[in-house]
């Protein structure tokens, strides 16, 4: 008899059943060649006992923990949010637990937190690199044993397989799109350039205005309300004001909004805007917001069923690098369509 407090063993559910350990611990890895009265018999005993196997166990012996790390930059972005649901589905469709973990783009938060999650022994992990071109990710994901895939952002360097947009594409396309407009002064107002998908949308950006033979204006002070309040009040008052931006991101792109809202600037009939990634209320504001959308839930769906193949080894000739991508969005920011 088991007593209270004292967690079922895989011993007591032999003793119960009435069959060997290696019979219940062939039950509890699938029931191949147990028979399917014993099988259907050793699980009723489980659930009665409300036995569950040691993970610590399995992992010693090398099987999965069904546990897969997924490392991003924040879960209040909707970006990042939305990538980890749709990992999540796949992690949960291939009866694994998904662990989450933030960097706030902090290579050193990144790294230390990796570290952490290696030590639980995942069966694979999903990160966006902090930093694309960081030597000690490189290093530090070389070593670890199991498959990486990451998402967003590539590791440079490496072999590992991951999953982003065409960025420089994206970027460009919504820059091409402000250009047929007629708008002639388009200034790309940006933050955290050293970011690997900033850098290409700025480059999609200096592509398609050197194209044009149109001056790049570009501001990457841009972190949060204040500094955009204080870019777009400076780009304003100068003597070659700005008649239309291109946001690189959808926070930069709601705080342009907002500062120019503040500011009385009629959107798009004085500046045109445009940005690059969806978000939620930007069909509902008004006026509502063009965008370069990202297939935010096919990245996420896509990074995870990677890793899946690889844990199964149904990958061979996997690329290295899967490119979705983006979709213009056209509303009335960009003086596309009558406003409601």
């Amino acid at each position: 008899m088991i007593t209270p407090n004292v967690h079922p063993t895989l011993g007591h559910v032999a003793r119960k059943a009435g069959v060997g350990t290696t019979t219940v611990s062939r039950v509890i890895n699938g029931g191949d060649h147990v028979s399917p009265e014993t099988l259907a018999h050793v699980r009723r005993v489980i659930e009665v006992l409300g036995y569950m196997p040691s993970q610590a166990a399995r992992t010693l012996k090398g099987q999965r923990t069904k546990t897969i790390g997924l490392v991003i930059p924040s879960i209040a972005d909707p970006f990042f949010s939305s990538l980890a649901e749709a990992a999540q589905a796949v992690a949960r469709a291939n009866d694994s637990l998904l662990i989450v973990t933030t960097t706030g783009n902090d290579a050193r938060a990144e790294i230390d937190n990796l570290n952490r999650l290696i030590r639980h022994r995942p069966d694979g992990l999903l990160i966006v690199p902090a930093n694309s071109r960081s030597q000690a990710l490189r290093e530090l994901v070389a070593l670890v044993g199991f498959p990486v895939v990451a998402i967003d952002r590539p590791v440079a360097g490496s072999s590992i397989v991951s999953v982003v947009v065409d960025n420089f594409e994206g970027a460009m396309t919504g820059t091409q799109h402000l250009i047929g407009h007629g708008y002639k002064r388009i200034v790309c107002l940006t933050g955290e350039s050293t970011l690997y998908t900033i850098r290409k949308r700025i480059g999609g950006y200096r592509k398609a205005m050197e194209s044009a033979g149109l001056p790049c204006i570009l501001d990457n002070s841009v972190n949060d309300y204040k500094s955009a309040e204080s870019a777009i009040e400076k780009l304003l008052s100068g003597p070659d004001a700005p008649d239309a931006i291109f946001s690189t991101k959808n926070s930069t792109t709601i705080f342009a909004f907002e500062v120019l809202q503040k500011l009385n600037v009629a959107v798009p009939q004085s500046v045109g805007l445009l940005g690059f990634d969806d978000f939620e209320l930007a069909s509902r504001l008004r006026p509502s917001i063009s965008v370069i959308q990202q297939p935010v839930e096919e990245i996420g769906r896509q990074a995870a069923e990677a890793l899946f193949r690889q844990l199964d080894e149904r990958e061979t000739n996997a690329p290295v690098q899967t490119r979705l991508k983006t979709l213009l969005i056209p509303r009335y920011s960009c003086g596309c369509a009558a406003p409601d």
